[in-house]
C-alpha cells in the first residue's frame, strides 16, 4: 500500500499550473471597475467573503481527496487506501500551511488591486461596476482557496511512506461522508496505479522481443560448378596434320 499509487493525488497537482493563471484572471477582474473611496475596506471585505469564509468551512470539513470540485470519483464507497489517506489529512502541518496560504491572499489581493489599472484595457468586465468586479473576484478567491488546500494535502500525502500509511487507522465511511467536503459530479473512473506490476511486465516483454527477432542465416559457401554443366565450351581448332614426305621430292634433293 503506497500513497503514490493513488491517481487522484497526482491529478490534484494540476493546481501548480492553474493557480498562476487564476491569479492573472483575478488581476483582470479587479481591473474592471474603478476603486471606491475606501479601497482597503473593499479588499478586506472581498478577502473575507471569498477566502476567510471558505477557509473556515474547509478547516472544519477538509476537501475530500476524491473530489476535484466539479467532478469526483464515481464509486460511492471509498477504498481502504483512500480511508487511510483521509485519516492523514488531519495532521497539523498541512492545516497550518493551508492557513498561512489563505492569510497570504490578503496582501496579495491588495498588491494585485493596486496594479490592476495597468490591465484595464484587457479586463473581461471593462467599464463595469466595482461591486460586480469584487463579487466575481470573491468567487474566484473561493476556488483558489479550495485548490490551495488540495495542493497542500496532495503534496503532504504523496510524501508519506508506505509504512506510515499502513500504520494510520482507516477513517470510518460514515465519518468520511460527514466530515469531508465532497462536491462534484460522480464521473471520475481512475484505477490505482500499479507501477511495480508495470516494471515486472516490462522485462519479459523485452525478452520476448529479443527472442522473436529472426536469427541471421549462416552464409552459404560458394560451391564449385559441376564439370558437366551443359554450357558451350570453346574448342581450339585442330592443327592440320603434317603432310607426308613425298618420295619424289626426296629423290630430287638427292
Amino acid at each position: 500500500m503506497n500513497p503514490r499509487s493513488e491517481p487522484l493525488l497526482w491529478v490534484q497537482l494540476i493546481s501548480l499550473g492553474a493557480l498562476p493563471l487564476e491569479l492573472l484572471l483575478l488581476l483582470l477582474l479587479l481591473a474592471g471597475g474603478d476603486p471606491g473611496p475606501l479601497p482597503q475596506l473593499e479588499r478586506l471585505l472581498t478577502w473575507g467573503l471569498g477566502a476567510a469564509g471558505p477557509a473556515v468551512w474547509l478547516w472544519r470539513r477538509p476537501a475530500d481527496l476524491r473530489s476535484l470540485l466539479l467532478v469526483k470519483a464515481a464509486p460511492s464507497q471509498a477504498t481502504a487506501q483512500q480511508l487511510r489517506l483521509a485519516a492523514l489529512q488531519t495532521h497539523l502541518l498541512p492545516r497550518l500551511l493551508f492557513v498561512l496560504g489563505v492569510a497570504g491572499l490578503l496582501p496579495l489581493l491588495g498588491w494585485l488591486d493596486g496594479r490592476a489599472a495597468l490591465a484595464s484595457s484587457f479586463s473581461p468586465v471593462q467599464d463595469g461596476a466595482r461591486l460586480s468586479s469584487l463579487l466575481l473576484a470573491a468567487m474566484l478567491l473561493a476556488v483558489i482557496v479550495w485548490q490551495w488546500q488540495q495542493l497542500v494535502q496532495s503534496v503532504w500525502l504523496l510524501s508519506r511512506s508506505a509504512t506510515q500509511l499502513e500504520a494510520a487507522p482507516p477513517l470510518e465511511a460514515e465519518r468520511l461522508s460527514s466530515e469531508r467536503s465532497n462536491p462534484g459530479l460522480p464521473l471520475l473512473l481512475l484505477a490505482p496505479l500499479s507501477l511495480e506490476q508495470q516494471a515486472r511486465t516490462a522485462a519479459p516483454a523485452g525478452v520476448s522481443a529479443v527472442e522473436a527477432s529472426p536469427e541471421p542465416e549462416p552464409e552459404m559457401e560458394p560451391q564449385p560448378a559441376p564439370e558437366d554443366s551443359g554450357l558451350p565450351v570453346a574448342v581450339e581448332p585442330e592443327q592440320p596434320p603434317e603432310e607426308a614426305e613425298r618420295p619424289e621430292l626426296d629423290q630430287q634433293i638427292d
